[in-house]
Parts: C-alpha cells; sequence; structure tokens
C-alpha cells in the first residue's frame, strides 16, 4: 500500500476508515462521515504552536511542539493511533492539507510501533474539494426529480423505498418544519454537505443518474442546500404526494408526538419528557406571529392538554387536536399556494402507490 493515497474516490465509496489528526476544534467544524479523531495535539497545544510559528517561525514551532507531545503524552497518543491501525488495517490518516502534522504522526507510527500507515496526500482540504466537486458535478449533470406534496403526507418514507432517493433532511437530522428538530441535534452545514455528497458519489457509482428530493427550502433547520443545488432544484419537474387527512393527521401523531418522546426519553432519560414536551411548545410558539394571536392561543392550550394528559396517562389522542388545526389551518394553506405557484412544474400526482411506480419508471426510463 501506498504511503500517500490521492484516491479520493476510493476512499469514500469503499468506506476507509480515517484517522483525522487535526486539532478537536478543527474536527468540530466539519468532517467525514465515520471518521475518528485521533488529533497530534489538543486546542491548547495547537494554539500554543501557532503563536510560535507567526512570533518566531516555523523551526521554532516545531521545537515547542516536539516539547508539547514528548514523554507519556506523546506514549499515549502514539498507542491510541496503533490500536486505530491495528483495528483498521485498510484505513488511512490525514491532516489538514497532507502536511506537516500527518508525516509526523505517521512517522511516530512507523519509529515507535512498526506500524508504515498511509496518509491522505492533499489531507482534509484535498478531500473537502473532491466531495464539493461531486456534489456540483452531480447537480449538472444528473436528471433531477423534486417529490412535493402537503404536510404529513410521507414524503421521506417515500424517498426511503427509492434507490435514488437523496433524504436531505436525514442528512440534516431534522424533519425540515418548524417542528423538525431532533432531540440528537444537526451536523455542522459541512458535515451535511459531506453526507450528501458521499451519498450521490456512491449511488452514481451504482449507476443511478437520477436523483429524486423532496421539495425543501434552502434552509433544512441550521443546514444550508449547497447555492447550486438549490438553485437547480427550482427548476426541475416534480411529482406531488397526495394522502388523506386523517392519514397524515395519523402519520404526524407517530412521527412527531410518539417517535420523537421515545427519542428524547432514550437520549435523555428522565428528562426526555420534559424536554420533549418544552420542544413541541417552544415549536408551537415560534409561528406564534404567522399563527395569528387568537389561533396560536387556541392550539397552545390543545397542545398544553394533550401534554398533561399524555404525562399522566400515556395517551396520545389528544395531540390529534392541534395537529388537525395546524394542517388545516397553517400548513395546508401554504401548500395549497405552493402547489399553484409550482403547477407547470408538475408531470405527476397521486398517492403513495401510484407516485412509487411512476418514479421508478421515470428512473427506468432515463427521463
Amino acid at each position: 500500500m501506498p504511503r500517500d493515497i490521492t484516491d479520493y474516490r476510493d476512499i469514500f465509496l469503499n468506506d476507509r476508515p480515517m484517522m483525522d489528526t487535526r486539532a478537536p476544534v478543527e474536527f468540530l467544524k466539519g468532517a467525514f462521515p465515520g471518521v475518528v479523531n485521533l488529533p497530534l495535539m489538543t486546542d491548547l497545544e495547537r494554539q500554543r504552536v501557532g503563536t510560535c510559528y507567526k512570533q518566531q517561525g516555523q523551526q521554532a514551532a516545531i521545537v515547542l511542539g516536539h516539547q508539547l507531545v514528548s514523554g507519556e503524552i506523546k506514549a499515549h497518543r502514539i498507542q491510541a493511533w496503533a490500536e486505530f491501525a491495528q483495528t483498521h488495517p485498510d484505513g488511512v490518516l490525514y491532516c489538514f492539507r497532507g502536511g506537516l502534522r500527518s508525516q509526523i504522526v505517521q512517522q511516530w507510527l512507523k519509529d515507535e510501533a512498526g506500524i508504515d500507515y498511509p496518509r491522505v496526500g492533499g489531507g482534509y482540504k484535498a478531500m473537502r474539494t473532491f466531495l464539493l466537486d461531486t456534489v456540483e458535478r452531480a447537480t449538472t449533470e444528473c436528471d433531477l426529480v423534486l417529490l412535493g406534496g402537503m404536510t404529513g403526507t410521507g414524503k421521506t418514507e417515500v424517498l426511503s423505498q427509492l434507490d435514488n432517493g437523496l433524504d436531505l433532511e436525514g442528512y440534516a437530522n431534522h424533519r425540515g418544519s418548524s417542528f423538525g428538530k431532533r432531540a440528537t441535534g444537526q451536523p455542522s452545514n459541512i458535515d451535511f454537505e459531506n453526507r450528501l455528497a458521499v451519498d450521490m458519489l456512491k449511488k452514481r457509482a451504482a449507476g443511478i443518474e437520477q436523483f429524486v428530493l423532496e421539495d425543501e427550502s434552502r434552509m433544512v433547520g441550521s443546514c444550508a442546500l449547497p447555492l447550486p443545488l438549490f438553485q437547480r432544484m427550482q427548476q426541475v419537474p416534480m411529482v406531488w404526494l397526495e394522502d388523506s387527512l386523517a392519514q397524515r393527521v395519523e402519520r404526524i401523531l407517530r412521527d412527531y408526538v410518539i417517535d420523537l418522546c421515545a427519542e428524547f426519553v432514550a437520549v435523555h432519560g428522565e428528562e426526555g419528557f420534559a424536554l420533549f414536551s418544552e420542544r413541541l411548545l417552544a415549536s408551537l410558539n415560534n409561528i406564534h406571529k404567522r399563527l395569528g394571536g387568537d389561533r396560536h392561543r387556541r392550539l397552545l392550550a390543545i397542545l398544553e392538554a394533550a401534554l398533561i394528559e399524555q404525562a399522566n396517562t400515556g395517551a396520545v389522542d389528544l395531540h390529534r387536536g392541534w395537529i388537525e388545526g395546524l394542517l388545516c389551518e397553517y400548513y395546508d394553506p401554504m401548500y395549497v399556494f405552493q402547489r399553484e405557484k409550482k403547477g407547470l412544474r408538475i408531470e405527476f400526482a397521486g398517492e403513495r402507490a401510484a407516485v412509487l411506480d411512476y418514479l421508478r419508471e421515470r428512473a427506468l426510463r432515463g427521463v
């Protein structure tokens, strides 16, 4: 295996295990799916070395770095790197630009642990550029179709049943609406873009050249769609998913009440239900200006009563009241307007089975 690897396509297509040797603060700003952060330096050590570099130059900074990472600290970090390398013999390591930090980690692994482990030429920056280019190429080269529909029609469920579906809300860990926050939080925008890019790359490698995406706004919670992709989405054909009000209410009850509550309890334990209740109340309060005072107060009273009933007995029946009210009085009028506005782009409309059949047939036709 070569000591420097620059086949980024191979790395992502084959889910090569990756060791990120950047400082934690860099890692948190953005990383690749499944990567493990085993830094050469802590944030404080990196800051001190950076200051030294600016004031005294590269050689002095290198000397300081070796002083800071020495003795037991050095031995402990080499042990962690060696364990990763032994567990993942097909993996790679990298730093920001494929420069000094990854060279040092690679050399210490060779000298101290006897492990010849490859590093990524160009590092994080080169792989990130590759993924951004992947999205841009797919945006311009592939056929796109949007999946629209009223709130609660189950668009995400349809996407999950399509080989060529791109689940933007899944990458963003957010359901896309005012009530869309999950218990586990959202990735950084860089992580969101990377997840999208890797999925596009893998699907294109499997021969897929047409993608179905949900009709989203530019922001999915706090994550922003890449601008070229969002702009293209405003021009491509649409398929409209339909379902009855009763089934939409039940689906929202399941997703935003039953499942979300269980998610909060799983993450936060005894505090989970209280945090879940706070999240629902905050979501409703966040749109109070758009609802208007009277309607907001009425729906809030229903929601509060539903949460009390759920806390006391576990029953969720009362939640249907505010869900149906929000759909009929708030969300549906907006979607009716959107459908009229985008009407010329809608090439098919129907319920789930018909939409799935149409989209699969469309993919086979390649149009």
